[in-house]
This record gives C-alpha cells, sequence and structure tokens, in this order.
C-alpha cells in the first residue's frame, strides 16, 4: 500500500462536478485522514435545532447561529463538538479538548462544559459526520470532485455559513477564486 499523505486539519471544497447531493457545495473541515480511511465534519450545513435543547450546558456555549450542524451522512444519533482555542499551539490543551490542527481541535461532550469555557474561543456542535474507508477519498479527489485547500481557524465559527463555499473559494490565490463564482444552477445560465 502507498503511503497516504495526511490532510488532517484540511478543508475538502465540494467542486461543481460533485453529485453525491450530501455533499452539494459542502466544505468538510477533515478531523483525521490516514491510511485507514478519513472522517470530518460538513462545516455548512446548520439545521434548526439549537443546541442548548439536546445538550444541557453546552448551549450557550456554541457561536452563533447557536445550532446543531449537519456534520454528514454518517451516525446522525452521535455528536461531535469542534472548537477552536485561540492561543500558541505549544500550550498544553485544556482538559476535554484535542488539538487536531493548529487551533482547531475536538471536544469531549461529557466533560463538563464549564471546565473549557473560559478556554474557548468558538464552538461548533455536529449531528454526525462524513467517512470515507481506505482509499476511498484518494479516489474522489482523483475523480476530481473535491478540491483539497488550508482551513483557518474561522472557518469552524463563520457567522454566515450557507455562504462558506463561496468565501473559502474566493480566498484561493489560483484559479479556484473564480469557482466561486459557479452559478447554483448552470442550466439557467
Amino acid at each position: 500500500m502507498t503511503e497516504v499523505s495526511s490532510l488532517t486539519g484540511r478543508l475538502l471544497v465540494a467542486t461543481p462536478a460533485l453529485a453525491d447531493p450530501n455533499f452539494d457545495r459542502a466544505v468538510v473541515l477533515l478531523l483525521d485522514h490516514d491510511e485507514e480511511g478519513s472522517l470530518g465534519v460538513v462545516l455548512n450545513r446548520p439545521t434548526p435545532v439549537d443546541v442548548g435543547d439536546i445538550l444541557e450546558g453546552w448551549g450557550d456555549l456554541a457561536g452563533e447561529p447557536g445550532v446543531v450542524f449537519q456534520g454528514g451522512p454518517v451516525s446522525l444519533d452521535s455528536a461531535l463538538g469542534v472548537a477552536v482555542i485561540p492561543g500558541d499551539s505549544t500550550e498544553a490543551a485544556p482538559l476535554g479538548w484535542r488539538r487536531v490542527h493548529g487551533a482547531i481541535g475536538l471536544v469531549d461532550l461529557e466533560t463538563p462544559p464549564e471546565l473549557l469555557a473560559a478556554a474557548l474561543g468558538s464552538l461548533r456542535i455536529f449531528a454526525g459526520y462524513s467517512g470515507w474507508g481506505p482509499g476511498q477519498l484518494e479516489d474522489e479527489l482523483t475523480d476530481g470532485a473535491w478540491y483539497v485547500v488550508e482551513s483557518e481557524p474561522g472557518d469552524v465559527s463563520a457567522t454566515r455559513p450557507e455562504g462558506l463555499w463561496r468565501a473559502v473559494l474566493r480566498r484561493q490565490r489560483s484559479e479556484l477564486a473564480m469557482v466561486a463564482t459557479y452559478p447554483d444552477d448552470p442550466s439557467l445560465n
């Protein structure tokens, strides 16, 4: 088996050619990527469900819009917390938070929220996740389904998640910036 270069902490941005409706204009933060597969969460799929309605104590800590996000089509009955902890990445991680990449990390939702409250810069709660088996994501990348770009801590807490696909593409310093202008329905052009 060939060595897999880790994409952990990077963004997968759906190309206009990606036909899967689960990922139409999706921006996925990869939380884990290795030879055993990949796991991430879709950053731009808010639901109408308030965080406080399903996770007591976490609602006040969740960033605007304060709702649960659909992290992907897998295990929609489970919750993942992703938070940004500002500061130096060499500092010790607070109890209940595991660094994924830079200032971005996973929150153990079993931890009492008050233990993390002072350290959190932003928090998002995701129902479900996006997952790929060994080699599956690499095949999709080869097929041109995804653009791979660097993440920024603000991507996790975008106040206008519905505009994240365009915003991430627009900030690229390449021809990808032009893809941000791709119409929602090209047949109407």
